[in-house]
């Protein structure tokens, strides 16, 4: 069971570190990541397996959008299954 994980906003240091270790408390392995910073902004985005996590997709969504609200970031998780089906029409 995979998710794509995408995490935007103003560059600061520790973003994908505090991104990361969230992830990891939760059960949840990083498969794929690319990162960019274009000019101040930062862009990232992650396939993840969430089959071991501590907790159901849509909570975790929740959780991270509230994380991205604590760090200044916009972070939104998505079933890699809708994530596709979006992205081929």
């Amino acid at each position: 069971m995979r998710a794509v994980v995408t995490v935007t906003g103003k560059d600061q240091k520790g973003i994908i570190a505090k991104v990361s270790a969230f992830l990891a408390e939760r059960g949840v392995n990083i498969e794929d990541i690319s990162q960019t910073i274009l000019s101040e902004y930062f862009a990232m985005i992650m396939i993840v397996d969430f089959s071991d996590a501590t907790t159901e997709l849509s909570v975790l969504a929740e959780e991270c959008a509230a994380l991205g609200k604590q760090i200044g970031m916009s972070i939104y998780v998505q079933h890699e299954d809708i994530f596709n089906a979006m992205h081929n029409v």
